[in-house]
């Protein structure tokens, strides 16, 4: 409704008011500092500005603690001390967690996650309109030909087909299992170099189906002439932004900050954000302080 609409906006232009007087009258220097951190990727990054961007608009003392490495690195550093705050996917990371849980869509996904976290750890909100899911990908004629709109219509099919993988560049990384849909167990899965050659390797029938780790909006053109098959039941686990701290590091106000930053954060919005970042070479600490600014956090 256009006018609940317009209610969470006032809402948010409140909360940022309130955030500049807590600035100015000093409160920002009361309270441990928080420490966000990031791993290798462009998106560790900038998740990282972003929420460092929001919680400082709440008054508190941030920094940046980046290139810490890989999931594991991070989450040492998370740990022991060094960061205090760091962005995640929540099926890659469960996977990472719990290599055996099964769990598949965003709700379960988000509770086992949090019940597979290490002592110390603790989640907020999962941003639900980040879907990071792998997208399973056939040529048009291949499509059309077997009346294959789904990943449910292709599982039947899978163990006749090879099927190439590739990453969209500058996502968090998965593990190899987060791209597996449930119920489809190919003949083969070969990998290549970029979401470009698994585009070529399908349209050229070196392979028969593919796994593009990450959104297509992440990869332009890289399912021109493809088929990407809805995946309504999640064959593919939810895949979610969310952020992951360290327990009795955030207040009340800090956490609801993050909360607001889940509400607002989209697919559309992080593949824009990444690509200006990636391809054009903007600033990180630019394109999170453009996009808090925007949604008014």
């Amino acid at each position: 409704m256009v006018v609940a609409a317009s209610l969470r906006r006032l809402a948010r232009i409140l909360v940022v008011a309130t955030a500049a007087t807590a600035v100015a009258c000093g409160n920002g220097e009361h309270g441990a500092p928080i420490t966000v951190g990031a791993g290798d990727s462009i998106e560790s990054r900038l998740l990282a500005e972003i929420y460092a961007g929001a919680l400082a608009r709440t008054g508190a003392r941030t920094s940046l603690a980046t290139d810490l490495g890989g999931r594991a690195d991070y989450l040492a550093a998370l740990d022991a001390g060094r960061a205090t705050v760091v962005g995640e996917h929540t099926g890659a990371l469960l996977a990472f967690l719990d290599a055996k849980a099964t769990d598949r869509l965003p709700d379960k996904v988000a509770l086992a996650l949090s019940k597979s976290l290490p002592e110390g750890l603790v989640v907020s909100d999962p941003s639900d309109g980040t879907d990071l899911r792998a997208r399973v990908l056939l040529t048009a004629a291949a499509a059309a030909q077997d009346s294959v709109q789904s990943v449910a219509d292709l599982g039947p099919k899978c163990g006749g087909l090879v099927a190439g993988v590739a990453s969209a560049p500058g996502l968090l990384p998965a593990p190899p299992s987060v791209a597996q849909p449930a119920g489809c167990v190919f003949a083969d899965v070969v990998p290549f170099a970029d979401p470009a050659a698994l585009r070529k390797a399908l349209l050229d029938g070196q392979v028969q189906a593919g796994l593009l780790t990450g959104p297509p909006t992440a990869a332009p053109g890289a399912t021109d002439g493809l088929t990407v098959l809805s995946d309504t039941t999640y064959a593919v686990r939810a895949e979610n932004v969310l952020p992951l701290f360290r327990k009795g590091a955030l207040d009340a106000r800090q956490i609801k900050k993050l909360n607001y930053v889940a509400g607002e954060l989209t697919t559309d919005d992080l593949g824009t954000m990444l690509r200006r970042i990636r391809d054009e070479q903007a600033k990180p600490a630019e394109v999170a302080r453009a996009w808090l600014d925007e949604h008014l956090l």
